[in-house]
This record gives C-alpha cells, structure tokens and sequence, in this order.
C-alpha cells in the first residue's frame, strides 16, 4: 500500500509523502520493530481485546461465542501477543490553519501530512494506530485498530477535517487521557499555542496515564523567524482581535517572548519526561520525525 492510497491526499502532497516514506521507513520501522512485545503464548497471558477477523489470520482464535451473537467474526487478542499501540492527537483549531508566504501548507495540513505518514508506517509494521482530532474538546476519533479498513478510516477523517474553534489544550488533552482504554504511544500534533501551564497539565495528565507521550510541535516559519519589514495589519485567530502594528519596533520583544514560551514548554516536556521537537512547516515532513526518534534510540527510549 502506497502513502498516495492510502492518506488519499492532494496530489502536490501525495509526492511529498511519498518521498516521505523512503526516508523516514528505516528509522520509524526501527524504533517500532525495536518496541514490539513478545508473541509467546502461555498460562499467563491475559485477555486484552477482540479485533475484527482478516484474510489471512488464524482461524483457531476466532471468538465462535461472539460469531454466533454478531455474525461477525472475531479474534480473540490477548496482553503478551499485542504488539504497540500508537495514538495520533491532531490539533485541529483555527491556529493550525495559518499558512504564511514562505510555507507549502497550513500547519493543519503539515500535521496531517506527518499524521497520515506515521499512521502508515505503523500499519506497515502490523501494529495498531487510532486518531483522536481536538480543539477546546475531542472533535473525532478513530479506534485503535490494525486493518486497512482503520487506516482508510483515519486518512479520510484528516482529510476531511472541518473546525475553525478556539483550543483548549489542557480540557483536550484531559478527555483524551480519560478515553484511552490501554496505554500507547501518544503522538500529539500541534502548534501548542496558549497558556504554558495548562498545556503542560494536560501533557502531564496523558503521561500520569502511563501514555508514552511525543509531541511535536507544529509552527508556521513566519511564526519563529517574524520576518514582516513594514506596517501589518496581523488578523487575530481563536477569538483574538486584529492589530496593527510597526513590525521593526516589535521584533526584538516578540522574539525574546517565543524564546522563552519555547523554553518554558521544552524544560516543561524534560520535566515530565515527555520528548518534543518542532516542527518548522517549510522544512520536509520526515525531519522532526527523523531527530525525534533518532534520538529516541539513542537514549534507548
């Protein structure tokens, strides 16, 4: 399967992505392959879950009980043979919609774009991925699963994403930590715009459920570099209202203010144990993902 079948994107995407595929595989496959859990069967093993019944699988652990009550067919998976399991949280509120100028997509589209990417490649791996989308709540989600059927489900729902509503992220990231049933690998996907605090309460929250938590935060070029020269009108988003401003007077304060959000939010994340890089959306897609799990297995993560 194909990133262009399945994440069902804009062409101009699609070939982004694709290149996407044959340089990130190595090092996400690796870091995946290195994390899978045991397959040995034995007296200990505990029931975890059922997932649908697909071509190719073992009939001996179909679930018969359950066929005859659905008609549908059932495996029966239990805790020493389930492989990882890996959340994808996509900030979806109307700050991820900027795009300035300098950058190929909106931030939106750049972290669906990464969403899309990594959710294949743990597909290709044979592990299981859900999505959960938010803004100041969940906006939709996806069950974790390990099908085509999941996949496809989850591409078509960052591709049809539809919110332009304020962020909440500490109320999202608290219903996303109360609604995951098993522990996982939680991606979180955004700009990460607001108060420090509460987004790291609602981090520490995901990472108090025992969730691996990796964020990567998306920002639009314009938003690190503030490469405006002359009188702006800047548009407010997310309620917040317009201002115009003389951009050379404002630079040296606004930059110092970034440097020291970023810090907060950064030594916040080390704090807590929870691993974050940036993501700039005029640099290619495999970047961050490359420099955050590489040096994932550097440190043995």
């Amino acid at each position: 399967m194909s990133l262009a079948t399945a994440a069902n994107l804009d062409p101009a995407v699609v070939a982004r992505l694709e290149g996407l595929e044959l340089r990130a595989r190595h090092v996400v496959d690796g870091y995946l392959a290195g994390r899978r859990r045991s397959r040995r069967r034995g007296q200990s093993v505990e029931f975890a879950e059922h997932r649908e019944y697909a071509p190719g699988d073992d009939p001996r652990y179909v679930d018969w009980k359950a066929f005859g009550k659905t008609d549908r067919m059932y495996l029966k998976q239990y805790e020493a043979e389930t492989n990882l399991v890996c959340t994808l949280a996509v900030d979806v509120s109307e700050s991820m919609r900027y795009r300035s100028p300098a950058a190929a997509l909106s931030k939106l589209d750049y972290g669906a774009c990464v969403a899309a990417a990594v959710a294949l490649l743990v597909y290709q791996q044979r592990d299981s991925v859900g999505l959960f989308t938010f803004d100041d709540r969940v906006q939709s989600v996806v069950p974790v699963g390990s099908n085509p059927n999941d996949l496809a489900q989850l591409s078509q729902v960052l591709e049809s994403v539809d919110s332009a509503r304020r962020s909440d992220l500490q109320q999202a990231f608290d219903e996303i930590a109360d609604r995951q049933r098993r522990r996982s690998v939680t991606v979180v996907i955004s700009d990460l715009l607001g108060d420090v605090a509460r987004t790291l309460a609602g981090l520490r929250h995901l990472h108090y459920r025992r969730h691996e938590v990796l964020v990567l935060q998306v920002l639009d070029p314009a938003e690190v570099d503030f490469p405006f020269d002359r009188a702006t009108r800047f548009m407010g988003l997310e309620n917040l209202p317009r201002v115009q401003a003389e951009p050379a007077g404002l630079r040296k304060a606004y930059q110092a203010a970034l440097a020291r959000f970023l810090e907060q939010l950064q030594a916040g994340c080390r704090e807590s144990q929870i691993d974050y890089e940036l993501c700039r959306t005029d640099e290619p897609f495999d970047a961050p993902l490359r420099r955050l799990l590489t040096r994932r297995a550097v440190q043995g993560g």
